[in-house]
């Protein structure tokens, strides 16, 4: 389902709004660098979901979330004032799956290149198992055809008209 324009547009200023905060009025020190990468709001405008990414190793990112649920109200509060809803949407701060997907993806092309070269290293190699064209004819005719031009103007390979006549 398509997002509505309105739930579209509160998500975007929610996005601004966090980004700002996180970047100006939060002053957690377990916050470390907090990348802000999507908003999602329900249709009915009462959830946002914030996902974002922390730069660093797995102890910045559990230090970080917890720094962001404890600033949460906080934050509410700023999105409630800043963009002006009747009900201001519970936020949900959920880390973005993004760096850890596209590390990954990054892996399968690296060892797709790989196979690849392996493959042409012994592609470059290879010889037929026959000859190289199963299909070619001899350089001389046949010594049948030559004896009888009739004959190699027939040769198409069917055998009706040697069994009917024609009159």
């Amino acid at each position: 389902m398509a997002d509505s324009p309105r739930a579209r547009k509160l998500a975007d200023a929610i996005q601004q709004i966090v980004a700002t905060m996180l970047d100006t009025k939060i002053k957690d020190p377990r916050l470390g660098f907090v990348t802000v990468t999507d908003v999602r709001v329900t249709g009915d405008l009462q959830h946002a979901t914030v996902f974002y990414t922390v730069l660093g190793d797995e102890d910045e990112r559990v230090s970080s979330a917890a720094a962001l649920a404890s600033a949460k109200g906080l934050i509410r509060s700023e999105v409630g004032r800043r963009t002006g809803v009747r009900l201001t949407p519970t936020l949900e701060f959920v880390p973005d799956a993004l760096p850890e997907t596209a590390a990954h993806l990054e892996d399968a092309l690296r060892r797709a290149a790989a196979d690849d070269a392996a493959l042409a290293a012994r592609r470059a190699g290879a010889a037929y198992a026959g000859e190289a064209d199963p299909y070619r004819r001899s350089a001389e005719p046949d010594a049948e055809s030559a004896a009888d031009p009739a004959g190699a103007a027939n040769s198409s390979g069917s055998d009706e008209d040697d069994d009917h006549p024609q009159h």
